[in-house]
């Protein structure tokens, strides 16, 4: 099932002033006997001060820590839901100070992978970001995920609730899979599969969809496929209509 990267991969690529993404290697994800290949992408946002706030974060390569650390310091390092967490732990181990934040189920879901201690990630207040960027965990019954708005770039980062996977950029089997679930650019959406684990909090998960529309944001950055860098509270329509019309 071949999947062509976003490449370069492992580098800072710049979004907005104070925001950067770096596009990581394919990660498998799925059941024990066929697992998917998924590219990878983190976001790191710089605030004042040079905080950085890292989100979802990919392996840090001996290049990429140097590209961080001219930036500023990591003083955050988020898992925004409970199947982001896997290079979580390196990045804590290089960078001692930083804090881990953690969405609900990641230590269940990581096992002895997640074996320190770290901060919950469930609230929508109450953190040292909240200043500069807005919080929205919306609860699902197999996991949270937790959305972020930095206001000065109106950037809004989702992880999985939308995946836009470029045909072009795939395999035969994959374009059908792709197709199939829903999460083909450039109808990129909610998997078809993710959107069943919400049916007992539609009203909640309109809600949360409704709340992200009125940020406004300009641009819109996922973790799995293209992104989108403009117009992306209509691509949040567009991408949610199933549920708010």
């Amino acid at each position: 099932m071949a999947v062509e990267q976003y490449a370069p991969l492992n580098t800072l690529k710049p979004v907005a002033d104070d925001v950067w993404i770096v596009d990581g290697p394919l990660i498998r994800f799925g059941m024990p006997m066929f697992k998917m290949p998924f590219p990878t992408r983190m976001s790191i946002v710089r605030l004042a001060g040079g905080d950085l706030f890292v989100h979802s974060p990919t392996p840090l390569t001996r290049d990429l820590k140097a590209e961080v650390e001219a930036l500023g310091c990591p003083r955050w390092i988020i898992g925004p839901n409970r199947i982001h967490y896997w290079w979580i732990p390196e990045w804590r181990e290089a960078f001692a100070d930083a804090d881990v934040y953690l969405a609900p189920r990641i230590k269940e879901q990581a096992g002895d992978r997640i074996d320190f201690a770290a901060l919950p990630l469930e609230a929508e207040h109450g953190y040292p970001w909240d200043e500069a960027i807005d919080t929205l965990p919306v609860v699902g019954d197999f996991m949270t995920e937790v959305e972020f708005f930095h206001r000065a770039s109106r950037t809004l980062i989702l992880t999985d609730f939308i995946e836009n996977f470029e045909p072009q950029k795939l395999g035969l089997v994959m374009r059908m899979l792709t197709w199939a679930g829903g999460v083909q650019d450039p109808d990129g959406q909610m998997p078809r599969d993710m959107r069943l684990t919400f049916v007992r909090q539609k009203p909640q998960l309109r809600a949360a969809i409704e709340t992200m529309i009125s940020w406004d944001p300009e641009r819109v950055i996922i973790a799995h496929g293209r992104w989108y860098p403009a117009n992306g509270a209509a691509e949040l329509r567009r991408a949610f209509r199933w549920i708010l019309n």
